[in-house]
């Protein structure tokens, strides 16, 4: 079976025909850089897997200003779950960095096939368990830890980081300017 079989299964006990009924709602896709997967107040009805490439969610004020709040590289799942939980408009925009290969999947034909397949349920609920433990170790961390910790963190857990995104959108995700980001940069 495929990598993404594998890879899936390692997250929970899924069979092959549960993975070939993900299969069969999902669509391969390339994505060139710069694409806008959910734009900030649509009402969303997708979900992505991410093969390869970068993606940040993001949110934008009134006078333009934009804020990261999370930067998706493989494998992820990727997707604005409040907005699809409520079927309301997604107050984040998630934007493709680089060009992107992904899975993309009907969110309300997944939540039809978990309540028809329980291995299915458990393999959505230990995704959304997943997302929630990497969700609050960031905020912990833009709590607890200074902008150059923040930024060694990030350089840890994405090693080529700094060469796929660039220093504005890192510079933004820490909170800081990229001015600042040049200065820590210098720095280490």
């Amino acid at each position: 079976m495929s990598s993404n079989f594998e890879f899936l299964k390692s997250i929970a006990d899924i069979s092959e025909e549960t993975f070939k009924q993900l299969q069969s709602i999902s669509e391969f896709k390339k994505i060139p850089s710069g694409t806008q997967l959910v734009k900030q107040q649509e009402v969303p009805s997708k979900i992505y897997m991410l093969i390869s490439g970068a993606i940040r969610c993001y949110i934008s004020t009134e006078n333009g200003k934009e804020f990261n709040k999370t930067f998706y590289t493989p494998i992820s799942f990727v997707g604005s779950l409040t907005a699809l939980l409520k079927k309301k408009p997604s107050s984040l925009a998630f934007e493709t960095l680089t060009e992107c290969k992904l899975y993309e999947l009907d969110y309300y034909e997944l939540m039809e096939l978990c309540e028809k397949n329980p291995k299915l349920k458990a393999l959505y609920t230990k995704i959304l368990e997943l997302l929630f433990v990497k969700y609050e170790k960031r905020l912990i961390e833009s709590i607890s830890l200074n902008a150059t910790d923040r930024y060694l963190k990030l350089r840890k857990q994405n090693p080529n980081i700094d060469a796929v995104i660039s220093q504005y959108h890192i510079a933004s995700y820490l909170g800081i300017t990229p001015v600042q980001l040049s200065r820590i940069r210098k720095k280490i």
